[in-house]
C-alpha cells in the first residue's frame, strides 16, 4: 500500500505541506495511516481536514472520531462546517462545498482517498449521464487545481481496490466510522456499487482495470482536444474573449470544442450538449449588430464587437448610489462589489489639489454626462465614448463616475477629464476600479 501511494506522491518535495481529506470512513483512515508513516520518512508536514457537511444526524460524532484519531497520530486536524445548498443533486452540492474547503487550506497538496472502485463507479456514472471525453476521463491521480494557484490534488489510493484497503485496515487493526448514506440505493452511485457492479464482477472480474484503462484513454483524448483548441484559438482567444469569426470558420465539431475550451478557461461550469449547441448557433448566426446574450447556467455568454464574453449574473444596479471619497488609498464599495484604488503619484493622474477643491463623490451613470479625456478632441457624451472605447454594454451600468462638486472628473474604463489631468510635478492620484468576487 505504501509503495502504491509513493508512486503518486513521488513529486511531493521535502518540507511540503500535505493535507489529508479525512471523512472518518475506512478509505480516508487507511490513507491517513499510510501517510503518517510516509510523512516521517519523506519529510512532509502532514495535517488533516474533516469537512462536516451538517447533513447526517451523526455528523458531530464523526467529527469527534476524527479528532480522537488525529490526536493518536499526533497529526494537526482542522474541522470545518459547511452549508450544503439544497438543489437538484445533494451529492454534487456536498462535493462542491467540500472542495471549496480543501482549497481554503494552507497546504501545497491535498490527498484524497478515492480508490480503483471509486474510479470504476465514476466512469459508469459519467457514461449514464452522457458525459464527453473529459467526464469519462474520471479522476486523475494528480491534478493542479484550476482555481487555487499552488494547490495540487492527489489521489494516492487510486491504484488500490476496496478489497486491498479492507485487507490493510484489518491487518493494521484500524477503526473507522460508517456513513449510513452509503447504503442508500436512492443515490445512483450506491445503486451501482451495491447492486450493479457485483453482477458485472461475476462475468467480468477484471472490470476495474478495464474501466480504468478506458478512463486513461479518455484523458489522452481530452488532452488532444485541448491541444486542437489551442491551435484553433491561437489568434482567436484574446484576453477574456473569443473571436466569433474564428468559430464561424470552423467545422461544427471543432467550433464546439473551441467553445468548450474557452468556457473551461473562464472556469465556467460546462453546459449540457443541447445548451452548448444552442449557444453556438445563436452567437454565430445572429446579425452583426445584434446584442446576443445566452444563458448557460450560472453565467451568460454575450457577444459584443465580434467577440464572445462570459459574464456572471448581472446584479441590479443601485441607480441612486453615491459614496464620498475622503482621500482613502483604497475605498471598498460593497454596493458594487468593487474597490476604488487611488495611488499617489507626481505629474500624472488626477490633479489632487483641484480634485479636493470640492467634495469628491463616486456615483453611477445618471444619463447625459459628458467627458473630455483628450484635450485635442471636444467634450463628448459618455455613451459615445463607451462605444468608441468598446466598453461592453453590460459593464456600463456598474462603472463609477468620480465627481468634484458638479464637475465630472473621471469615468472608469474611459479616463480622466483633461481639465483635471495633473501637470508636471503636481501631486496626483491614479484611480483604478477593481471588481471583487
Amino acid at each position: 500500500m505504501k509503495q502504491r501511494c509513493l508512486d503518486v506522491l513521488s513529486a511531493v518535495p521535502r518540507g511540503a505541506r500535505l493535507c489529508v481529506g479525512l471523512s472518518g470512513g475506512i478509505d480516508s483512515v487507511v490513507l491517513l495511516d499510510v501517510l503518517v508513516a510516509l510523512a516521517l520518512q519523506q519529510g512532509w508536514k502532514l495535517s488533516a481536514l474533516h469537512v462536516n457537511h451538517q447533513i447526517s444526524a451523526n455528523a458531530g460524532q464523526w467529527a469527534r472520531f476524527c479528532r480522537k484519531l488525529c490526536r493518536s497520530y499526533g497529526v494537526p486536524l482542522r474541522v470545518v462546517k459547511v452549508t450544503v445548498a439544497r438543489g437538484d443533486s445533494l451529492e454534487a452540492a456536498a462535493r462542491e462545498a467540500r472542495y471549496a474547503a480543501y482549497r481554503a487550506q494552507p497546504a501545497n497538496y491535498v490527498a484524497l482517498a478515492q480508490h480503483a472502485d471509486d474510479q470504476a463507479e465514476t466512469v459508469l456514472l459519467q457514461l449514464l449521464r452522457g458525459a464527453g471525453v473529459k467526464g469519462l476521463a474520471a479522476m486523475p491521480a494528480a491534478r493542479v487545481d484550476s482555481t487555487r494557484p499552488g494547490l495540487t490534488l492527489l489521489r494516492p489510493l487510486l491504484g488500490a481496490t476496496r478489497h486491498d484497503i479492507e485487507t490493510y485496515a484489518a491487518a493494521r487493526r484500524l477503526a473507522w466510522i460508517e456513513d449510513e448514506s452509503n447504503q442508500d440505493t436512492y443515490y445512483l452511485r450506491n445503486f451501482l456499487r451495491l447492486e450493479v457492479l457485483p453482477l458485472i464482477e461475476k462475468r467480468a472480474p477484471d472490470y476495474r482495470n478495464g474501466l480504468t484503462r478506458a478512463a486513461t484513454h479518455m484523458a489522452e483524448a481530452a488532452q488532444l482536444l485541448d491541444d486542437l483548441a489551442r491551435i484553433d484559438g491561437a489568434d482567436a482567444l484574446t484576453g477574456e474573449s473569443l473571436s466569433v469569426k474564428a468559430l464561424q470558420a470552423l467545422p461544427a465539431a471543432r467550433a464546439r470544442n473551441l467553445l468548450r475550451y474557452f468556457l473551461a478557461s473562464r472556469r465556467v461550469a460546462m453546459p449540457d450538449a443541447r445548451r452548448l449547441g444552442e449557444a453556438l448557433r445563436q452567437v454565430t448566426t445572429a446579425k452583426a449588430d445584434a446584442r446576443v446574450c445566452v444563458d448557460i447556467g450560472e453565467h451568460a455568454l454575450r457577444r459584443y464587437a465580434g467577440a464572445l464574453h462570459v459574464t456572471p449574473p448581472q446584479p441590479d444596479s443601485p441607480g441612486d448610489f453615491a459614496c464620498r471619497w475622503r482621500e482613502e488609498r483604497r475605498l471598498v464599495v460593497p454596493e458594487l462589489k468593487a474597490m476604488l484604488e487611488m495611488r499617489r503619484v507626481r505629474g500624472a493622474g488626477i490633479d489632487l489639489a483641484r480634485l479636493l477643491a470640492k467634495p469628491v463623490v463616486l456615483r453611477l451613470r445618471q444619463g447625459g454626462e459628458k467627458l473630455q479625456p483628450d484635450a485635442a478632441r471636444p467634450r463628448r457624451p459618455v455613451k459615445d465614448l463607451y462605444q468608441e472605447y468598446r466598453v461592453p454594454p453590460w459593464q456600463r451600468a456598474q462603472l463609477p463616475y468620480l465627481w468634484s462638486g458638479g464637475q465630472l472628473v473621471w469615468v472608469a474604463g474611459l479616463g480622466i477629464d483633461c481639465a483635471f489631468q495633473a501637470g508636471k510635478g503636481a501631486a496626483g492620484v491614479v484611480p483604478r476600479w477593481v471588481a471583487r468576487a
